[in-house]
């Protein structure tokens, strides 16, 4: 090979530099570029869980010319709803897992793969070493978990379960349960609010403690919550309580650390508790990405967002849903991540279609199981109020029945059919 020339050099370098500009090189990292172009309106949604899902599948039924493409890493869906009943034995994981073939049926582009990052200012989700460019983002991470928070969480690793996001470790959490001996001690920690689904460790006491009061009866329950008082359905979760003696609720006990060798957790008061199995529920915050992503308020844990559109009120070609989000008067319910995925994928087709998005309230509706065949609820009712979501009207069942079990086993599938189908 004979000798390069300057001029070639010089030619060669400039086009290197180039290719490198347009892949949109940060600082040295190699980024291979466009991944998949197109030339159509494209909306990315990066999470494929309740609000994702929805929202993906409204902006295709909404308008199918704009193409959407879905990141989720997840090949199966596994709803976090009804993942309680595991524990207790009233429900496999088989049944609340799903696929994603439907969302493909209507023109969806699933993509199992992490966003490693997203930039709003560019208007593109990195994906391995590539991006992806898009005209609006819906960002769907749900939650991530403050480990550092609890002294020994952290390096504790799998041997301290959350069973949060339901999956591997609901099961895990499940075999344990059913490994503890009976006179053993079950231990429970309630973060402090805000985390995901306010009802949810109240009703995965009352899990826990129908299996035990079957199956154990010698066995304790000790809840350490972090707050003040339960923090939902209140008076009715006391009244389904009556009927598990061996429950020890204690409020404002914040789990401090935990120590897996000596099988101990403490108390912000101090107080060793020792247990059998432990499952801590450590404090949450929006999915890393969002953080990374500066979609994250001044607390810098919950995104904050227009009450209307769902935009990112620091980015507004970006949209948060789900549990991420905070200031609406709601809770981190499932209902409420589908709900808002229906209203943001319509903002979103409006407003790529230049007209203005429709001021649309939500609506929630959660079931707490108390039993393995009684069920209790509350349904939020809310307004748009000079552009805010108020509640209007709360309404509570009278107490927990088989009635209302029926009604929840309908919800879900009439709710997942709607997420997936």
């Amino acid at each position: 090979m004979g000798r390069m020339t300057r001029r070639e050099f010089l030619t060669r370098a400039s086009t290197s530099v180039g290719t490198l500009a347009l892949a949109g090189l940060p600082g040295c990292a190699m980024v291979r570029g466009e991944t998949d172009a197109t030339s159509r309106r494209r909306v990315v949604v990066v999470g494929g869980g309740w609000g994702g899902a929805t929202a993906a599948k409204y902006v295709r039924l909404a308008d199918p010319s704009i193409e959407v493409v879905l990141l989720e890493p997840n090949r199966k869906f596994v709803s976090c709803p009804f993942s309680n009943l595991v524990l207790s034995g009233a429900r496999g994981i088989g049944a609340l897992t799903f696929g994603y073939g439907g969302l493909r049926e209507y023109g969806v582009k699933v993509r199992h793969e992490a966003a490693t990052a997203i930039e709003p200012d560019a208007r593109r989700v990195r994906v391995g070493d590539g991006v992806l460019t898009y005209d609006r983002a819906i960002v769907a991470p749900g939650v991530d978990f403050l480990v550092d928070q609890v002294d020994g969480l952290a390096a504790a690793g799998d041997t301290v379960l959350h069973a949060w996001k339901a999956g591997p470790q609901t099961v895990e959490l499940a075999r344990q349960l059913r490994a503890m001996p009976d006179g053993g001690v079950f231990v429970l920690t309630v973060p402090p609010v805000a985390y995901r689904c306010p009802p949810g460790p109240y009703e995965r006491i009352c899990q826990v403690a129908w299996y035990l009061k079957h199956n154990k009866p010698k066995a304790k329950l000790i809840v350490l919550d972090a707050n003040q008082n339960i923090v939902s359905k209140t008076a009715l979760f006391r009244a389904a309580w009556r009927a598990y003696p061996n429950i020890e609720y204690r409020a404002s006990n914040r789990a401090a650390r935990v120590d897996p060798g000596t099988r101990e957790v403490t108390t912000d008061f101090g107080e060793k508790v020792r247990y059998d199995v432990v499952n801590l529920i450590p404090p949450q915050r929006a999915g890393a990405i969002a953080v990374q992503a500066d979609l994250v308020g001044v607390d810098k844990r919950w995104c904050e967002v227009d009450h209307v559109t769902y935009e990112s009120v620091k980015h507004r070609n970006a949209h948060v849903i789900g549990d991420s989000t905070t200031g609406l008067p709601v809770p981190k319910s499932g209902t409420i991540a589908n709900a808002m995925g229906k209203i943001c994928a319509n903002a979103v087709v409006s407003l790529m279609n230049g007209r203005p998005a429709a001021a649309v309230p939500p609506l929630n509706t959660c079931y707490s199981w108390v039993s393995d065949r009684e069920a209790m609820a509350v349904v939020n009712a809310y307004r748009i109020d000079n552009g805010k979501v108020v509640q209007i009207e709360q309404k509570l069942t009278p107490g927990a029945s088989t009635l209302y079990a029926q009604q929840a086993e309908s919800w879900a599938r009439s709710i997942w059919t709607d997420i997936l189908g």
